[in-house]
């Protein structure tokens, strides 16, 4: 018992027992490694910084010429023309004319058979008296009509008569209207005039009151007027890069306009039609047009091209348009791309590839421009897809037989 009572009395102290393994030991950098990187690091900084900021050199390198400027040819052209001023002898100008228009001016009058207004004297200073060349140039429009008036011939001549008593007409002479000149002083025209507006308001009504067009009757009892409207679906698409044909079925019976009794085409009627494969730029329909109509029986008749419109009757198809946008896209980024590696150049290239450089800048630049030119040209490509539900608007009447007399 008392061997028991020691070892109890004897207790381990808890802090002396290790609950976890003793960490590995951190391997550190050298302070002195670290301290010279450092000093190294800061100076290359301060060189590069030193060097960035230095003033460029003021010796200028000239620049090899590729091509032989000292010794060029005289164009044939300015062989024959004076080496300078002093050789050259001016022709001798008459006295100042008068007006802003000057030989021109007198030209006319001369030609109109006008005196010419005295001359100013040339002892006092140019000026331009606005009411004088609206005088002059009323002058020479008035004498040029008067001339016009004397040289035209006229439009008929008296022959001699045949059986029918009648004078032969003839065509009048083509008027020479090269020496008349637009008169250069009369006053813009007004896009705003007023003069046209009252004389569309002083026009006369006109005096025929009647239409032309007589009331018309039905020819027949079946027959579909202009203004129905037929309810159909595409059975085939349609894609605008190709021309080519389309085919509707008819999903509602049309019966006739006037009673509305008889039937005359049934559900289940084909359409054949085609459509303009030509898209301008911006277009968003297609044109659609029928030009035959299929029953179910194997008859058949030719419409005469009737449109194609929407549900709510807007004229043309509308479903999927295709711009092409990222062919364009493409096109002018690898445009670009030429157009930057032409214009790299490096001072050591040698004088070889600068001038293979300069040379192909024009070709890869003109590339460049065909290849974007080439995909703007690029048409949209419309698409419209089976089962797009259309209508198609009768213009002219149509006389059909009715379905029970067919059978």
């Amino acid at each position: 018992m008392s061997g028991d009572t020691e070892a109890i009395e004897e207790k381990i102290v808890p802090e002396t027992l290790n609950l976890r393994a003793n960490p590995r030991p951190v391997t550190r950098i050298n302070r002195r490694v670290l301290i010279g990187l450092s000093a190294t690091g800061i100076i290359l900084i301060f060189a590069a910084t030193f060097y960035a900021l230095k003033s460029p050199s003021s010796t200028v390198v000239a620049d090899k010429e590729l091509y032989n400027i000292k010794h060029k040819q005289t164009p044939e052209e300015l062989v024959s023309l004076p080496d300078s001023y002093r050789d050259y002898t001016p022709p001798v100008l008459g006295a100042p004319l008068p007006g802003e228009l000057g030989a021109a001016v007198l030209d006319a009058e001369q030609r109109a058979g006008l005196e010419p207004v005295a001359p100013i004297s040339s002892r006092l200073p140019f000026q331009t008296d606005h009411v004088t060349d609206m005088e002059r140039a009323e002058r020479i429009r008035i004498a040029q009509r008067a001339q016009q008036g004397r040289e035209s011939s006229v439009f008929f001549q008296l022959s001699q008569k045949e059986a029918g008593g009648n004078a032969e007409p003839i065509l009048p002479e083509t008027v020479d209207v090269s020496g008349i000149v637009e008169d250069p002083l009369s006053p813009p025209q007004n896009d705003n005039d007023q003069t046209r507006k009252n004389d569309f308001i002083a026009r006369g009504p006109d005096a025929s009151i009647y239409n032309p067009y007589k009331m018309q009757t039905p020819l027949s009892p079946y027959q579909v007027m202009a203004g129905t409207v037929i309810a159909a679906s595409l059975i085939t698409g349609l894609n605008s890069d190709l021309p080519g044909q389309v085919i509707a079925q008819v999903t509602q019976p049309v019966y006739d306009t006037v009673t509305g009794n008889h039937l005359l085409i049934p559900q289940g009627a084909r359409l054949m039609g085609s459509y303009d494969s030509v898209v301008a730029f911006g277009q968003q329909r297609a044109l659609v047009v029928w030009q035959r109509l299929i029953f179910p029986d194997g008859s058949s008749i030719v419409i005469d091209n009737l449109s194609a419109t929407d549900r709510a009757g807007y004229a043309g198809l509308e479903d999927q348009v295709d711009f092409h946008t990222w062919r364009l896209i493409k096109g002018i980024g690898l445009s670009t791309l030429f157009s930057i590696g032409s214009e790299l150049a490096f001072d050591g290239d040698s004088d070889l590839v600068r001038a293979i450089q300069q040379g192909s800048q024009d070709s890869i630049n003109r590339a460049g421009q065909r290849i974007v030119e080439r995909n703007i040209n690029i048409q949209p490509t419309i698409t419209i897809r089976p089962g797009y539900p259309l209508r198609v608007i009768v213009h002219k009447d149509i006389i059909l037989t009715a379905i029970k007399e067919r059978h």
